[in-house]
This record gives structure tokens, C-alpha cells and sequence, in this order.
């Protein structure tokens, strides 16, 4: 066999091993109690966002004055949030308190390699797509 031959094969696989590799970023997203509608639709839209391009979301919830004494409200809240994006995510770590806060994590359920390949795969099947109507208008 041919050493150069398997030298090139080599790195093409370690190439391609590389493209594939993607390490999963953790998104911040910050709410208060007294969310409204449209911002919560919106701060809903951007998680599941992330969760499609395969990252963690980190729901923070910051309780100001008097709402630190009522912590099962922004439970419900968290709750909804992860009801919201259940068929996006599953609940890395559930809803705690950290002082002012409530952390909870949401991790996708789809690895981050896998949406990268998906993606991949499309744009080359719209590339070749285009190409075949190109060669027809051409012909």
C-alpha cells in the first residue's frame, strides 16, 4: 500500500472527525416573576433556538423585593417554561434556589454533532439540487 496514499486517507478521516466535533455551549436566559406574555413568547422562542442548535439553556429567574417570600410562584413558572419546551428539551437539573435566584438547566435532546451533520447534509443535497437545475437550464 501506498504510504502517502494512507497518510491523505488519515487526515481526511481526522478532518471529517473534526467537522463533526462540537462542544455544547451553555445560553443564559433571564426572567423576573412578573414576566409579560409577549416577552415570555419571546424568551420561550430563543431557548428552544438553542435547543435546536443542540446547546443547553440556563432559565435564571431573579425574585425582587417581596417575591422572595413567595418561591412556589416562580416554581410555577419554571414548570411552564419546561412544559413549553418539553418536545425540544428535557430538565438537566430542576428548578433550585441560589439566594435571590432560581436556577434550572434544559438540555437538548439532540446532540450538538448531530444537528451540525443534519445541517451539513442539507445544504449539500440543496447544492446538488441546484446544480441539477442549473445543468437543465443549460441544456
Amino acid at each position: 500500500m501506498d504510504y502517502g496514499k494512507y497518510k491523505y486517507e488519515a487526515a481526511q478521516k481526522a478532518r471529517e472527525a473534526r467537522r463533526n466535533q462540537a462542544n455544547a455551549q451553555l445560553k443564559e436566559i433571564r426572567i423576573s416573576l412578573k414576566i409579560d406574555t409577549h416577552d415570555y413568547q419571546t424568551k420561550i422562542n430563543n431557548a428552544k433556538k438553542f435547543l435546536d442548535h443542540g446547546d443547553k439553556v440556563k432559565i435564571q429567574l431573579r425574585f425582587k423585593g417581596r417575591e422572595q417570600h413567595r418561591p412556589e410562584m416562580g416554581l410555577r413558572l419554571m414548570e411552564r417554561i419546561a412544559n413549553d419546551t418539553a418536545e425540544n428539551s428535557t430538565v438537566e437539573s430542576a428548578p433550585r434556589v441560589d439566594g435571590r435566584n432560581m436556577v434550572m438547566v434544559l438540555a437538548p435532546i439532540r446532540r450538538k454533532a448531530q444537528t451540525k451533520s443534519d445541517q451539513r447534509r442539507r445544504r449539500e443535497a440543496e447544492r446538488a439540487k441546484r446544480k441539477a437545475e442549473q445543468a437543465a437550464q443549460d441544456a
